[in-house]
């Protein structure tokens, strides 16, 4: 409403990156509660990707609201349109206040999620962004200079688009099952082959199920020794990514080093 009345695209840019962060909210409350669900048929992991799904969504439409700001902005570069001053402060401070009032209901549970993170940096570059709207109501107001508007919606454009990006590539990242970025398999490895009795480990793999819910499987050739048991080197392979990764879901295949049938090590 407030773009329409005042004509203002750092109002409009606001505007849309708002109404995406309360769809991008609502997606991820009901992702969160999709995702609480137990593990049931086909679904044996449960419904922990749903979570990274919404995620994915938000970051798509965050690209579509950044994408169009940029171009009216270079459209309108060269003829600004009058904006009325005092509506557009008027709007730019409501905007903010809302801003605000939903930082402080995201701000303890910022780190819970993959979905919720995303949703509190939204709301957090609204903030700023309606910051940037009063900003450039005043400079007009005081100035007259009417591209304030366009330079307060590219700064808008320039808060949304890179995190943006970095929502989506971490979110794609987890679909596709690819390793943590904080988790070395080089160390894994090493750790795993410091192990008593392991005599080699090969095709390792590493994903997230879900963000903050690493998963680790790999082949190990072991040393068969007399009197000990598979189920006590099980336990000291699961307890090394534990204590020294903070892995609590591991799978692991025990070989012995007279079986002739290990993978490739391509496989690794």
């Amino acid at each position: 409403v407030g773009a329409a009345v005042t004509g203002s695209l750092a109002l409009l840019a606001d505007a849309g990156h708002m109404l995406t962060d309360v769809a991008g909210v609502a997606i991820a409350l009901a992702a969160a509660s999709l995702a609480l669900r137990p593990a049931a048929g086909r679904r044996t992991f449960g419904n922990h990707r749903f979570e990274v799904l919404a995620a994915t969504i938000n970051a798509v439409l965050l690209f579509g609201v950044g994408g169009y700001v940029l171009f009216e902005a270079i459209r309108r570069f060269d003829e600004p349109p009058a904006v009325p001053p005092l509506a557009l402060l008027l709007f730019g401070l409501a905007g903010l206040a809302g801003n605000l009032v939903s930082l402080r209901i995201l701000y303890p549970v910022r780190q819970s999620g993959l979905n919720v993170r995303g949703a509190f940096l939204e709301v957090l570059g609204d903030a700023f962004g309606s910051a940037a709207v009063v900003v450039a109501a005043v400079v007009i107001a005081l100035t007259g200079w009417r591209s304030a508007d366009i330079v307060a919606s590219l700064l808008i454009a320039a808060l949304i688009l890179p995190r943006t990006w970095r929502l989506f590539r971490e979110s794609v990242d987890v679909l596709l099952e690819a390793a943590p970025r904080d988790l070395d398999l080089a160390e894994v490895r090493r750790h795993i082959l410091g192990l008593h009795g392991v005599l080699g480990v090969h095709d390792v793999h590493a994903w997230l199920i879900t963000s903050g819910m690493p998963a680790v499987s790999a082949h190990v050739v072991f040393e068969e020794i007399e009197g000990a048991s598979h189920g006590q080197l099980l336990d000291r392979l699961c307890d090394c990514l534990r204590v020294d990764f903070g892995i609590e879901h591991s799978t692991f295949q025990l070989e012995p080093a007279t079986h002739r049938g290990h993978e490739h090590a391509a496989h690794d």
